[in-house]
């Protein structure tokens, strides 16, 4: 059970990815449910606070009583958001942000080889620099061993 590996595969690490983009929609749809359940009881309340009890019955808001202006405003972020949630989290999902980061390192990939070649015109490398190999460096090999005798007290220690 502890003593064997797993083997992580390709099919694993793509079951993963389903599982966290499925999660990831699950948290957007949950969020968006609970804030539209506050929005319901908020909207409830300020209905309650301006008719039943009478707070700032007088005050208008672009012609309409207070707690209208206030419900429409928070109903149209609410619509932001149900449009973020399930329009354009469609077309901007996982599939595109991965479009457009391949998109982006192929853009810097190629800005880096321009410079690189830029540099390589503006400065070159002298004619003995271009031409000559780098050299590995020398293994050192070790040498013939010496048997140490841990009786023969008369022996040096670092030979």
């Amino acid at each position: 059970m502890f003593s064997k590996k797993k083997n992580p595969s390709k099919l694993d690490a793509e079951q993963r990815e389903l599982y966290d983009n499925a999660r990831h929609r699950t948290l957007q749809k949950r969020h968006l449910f609970q804030h539209f359940v506050i929005f319901l009881i908020g909207a409830t309340f300020l209905i309650v606070l301006n008719v039943v009890i009478g707070y700032k019955e007088e005050f208008k808001l672009l012609g309409y009583d207070w707690f209208v202006t206030v419900i429409l405003v928070w109903g149209f972020l609410f619509f932001i958001h149900l449009i973020n949630v399930f329009v354009i989290n469609s077309f901007m999902g996982k599939a595109w942000k991965n479009r457009q980061m391949e998109r982006l390192v192929s853009k810097q990939q190629e800005k880096i080889a321009e410079m690189q070649k830029q540099v390589e015109k503006d400065y070159p490398l002298p004619e003995h620099q271009k031409t000559k190999p780098v050299e590995k460096p020398k293994e050192i090999k070790p040498g013939p061993e010496k048997s140490i005798d841990p009786d023969d007290f008369d022996q040096p220690y670092n030979t």
